[in-house]
């Protein structure tokens, strides 16, 4: 599978407070939200015309070229211009360019963290008609809607599941769990079968710990942000979701060091961890890290994540596309964007570089109905949520991450933690307006 590393996307504390100051302060955006929503005409079906330029992250994005050749045939007189930026850099470099004037006329964004690009002065409303919002996965397109406008188009899709060694737990007679209580049983009995860690815990303790603790205090019943727009994270679901996260390091099925990132896939294939809370890119590496065509298929299962008091919810990530308010071509941009949108064009990202579709037809498609290790993502993600799409929402996932690392080790309690980040998320604020 692809996607951008879980780590080398979304570094974007400096350039988010840099945006969020430019774009969401001020008194007057529910009145432009009014007119730029007003102003979202439709698009037409006449061939587009001219150069489209468009900005997006290498991986997924490498093969555009090769995706978009029907509708270059389609449209003989445009010419779409790619500028691909490393994944580490993209959002700092689009964030300069937009604040400069310069930024292009389409540009990738990443519904997990879009929140500070959605406002009228940074990217134009989704045009009525467009597309059809119902087609895509619910939580994708929500997470590209601010004040009722959309601003994003969903491109693919990514949520999170169980990735386990099977071999193991079939040595250990065990299926994957559908409840918390099962799971730190269920990483014992792998590392009885032979596991040095049931879990491997990619504990960077920053932005991605915080969405895990925001993923598990959904499936615990919990909200982010209050209707009326106010942080709701001192509270009991909270707790118990910080408590369930540290109950993986304190019971000894997961190491509070390691493994990092860039480790998890080497330790899952050696056997030093068995299971993974992870997206479905790394069912598509576990071969290359094994170096053994096939070692996936005999050695591999997924599940959908345990459900807690309140079900089995995941957050909803992947990669979508705006056009910019300072964009020059905005007919043909929409109307490259419309292509990208449709369920055939998203089953040849798939077909060309595993991108998942974020249009929920498309998964009929025997290209992905025919894998079943896909079928445990497919499900979670009819149960995903988006993040709050409100500018702070990074740093205060970023402060999460922190108060689960002291949990985890014994420092603090659950409750104290989830007093602290409450009180954090006060002093910051949603920026929205």
């Amino acid at each position: 599978m692809s996607n951008p590393s879980r780590r080398g996307v979304l570094r974007l504390t400096a350039g988010t407070a840099l945006l969020g100051t430019l774009a969401l302060t001020g008194c007057g955006r529910g009145a432009e939200t009014t007119a730029a929503k007003a102003a979202a005409k439709p698009i037409g079906t006449t061939p587009a015309t001219g150069t489209v330029n468009v900005w997006a992250t290498q991986d997924d994005a490498s093969v555009l070229d090769k995706v978009i050749k029907p509708f270059k045939a389609a449209n003989p007189d445009v010419t779409v211009k790619f500028t691909l930026i490393p994944n580490s850099e993209y959002y700092t470099k689009l964030q300069a360019a937009i604040a400069a004037g310069k930024g292009p006329d389409v540009a990738q964004f990443f519904p997990e963290s879009q929140a500070q690009f959605l406002d009228p002065s940074i990217l134009r409303p989704v045009p009525d008609g467009l597309v059809d919002s119902g087609s895509f996965f619910k939580s994708l397109w929500d997470a590209g809607v601010a004040e009722d406008v959309a601003y994003t188009v969903p491109w693919y899709a990514y949520t999170y599941a169980l990735v386990y060694r099977a071999d193991l737990a079939k040595k250990a007679g065990v299926k994957a769990p559908t409840t918390w209580d099962g799971m730190v049983p269920f990483f014992k009995a792998l590392q009885g079968a032979g596991a040095v860690h049931g879990l491997g815990a990619d504990n960077g303790w920053d932005i991605f710990n915080g969405q895990d603790a925001a993923m598990y205090a959904w499936q615990a019943g919990g909200t982010l942000l209050s209707a009326d727009g106010k942080w709701t994270l001192d509270t009991p679901a909270m707790v118990d979701a910080i408590k369930y996260n540290a109950s993986f390091f304190t019971s000894g099925v997961a190491d509070t060091a390691t493994p990092t990132f860039l480790d998890s896939q080497p330790y899952f294939v050696s056997g030093k961890t068995a299971c993974m809370i992870t997206g479905p890119w790394v069912v598509g590496q576990l071969d290359t890290a094994a170096k053994k065509t096939g070692w996936t298929a005999s050695h591999v299962a997924t599940a959908p994540l345990p459900a807690g008091a309140a079900g089995s919810a995941s957050i909803s990530g992947g990669g979508s596309w705006g056009v910019l308010a300072t964009g020059g071509n905005t007919d043909a941009s929409w109307k490259f964007v419309r292509y990208l949108s449709q369920p055939g064009t998203q089953v040849a990202q798939f077909k060309t570089y595993s991108s998942l579709p974020a249009v929920v037809s498309a998964w009929d498609d025997p290209a992905i109905k025919g894998q079943p290790l896909l079928d445990a993502f497919f499900t979670q993600l009819t149960k995903a949520r988006a993040f709050p799409q409100v500018s702070t929402w990074q740093q205060v996932a970023t402060r999460l991450g922190k108060e689960m690392e002291a949990v985890a080790k014994g420092k603090e309690t659950a409750a104290k933690a989830a007093a602290n980040i409450q009180a954090y998320a006060e002093s910051v604020g949603t920026s929205t307006k």
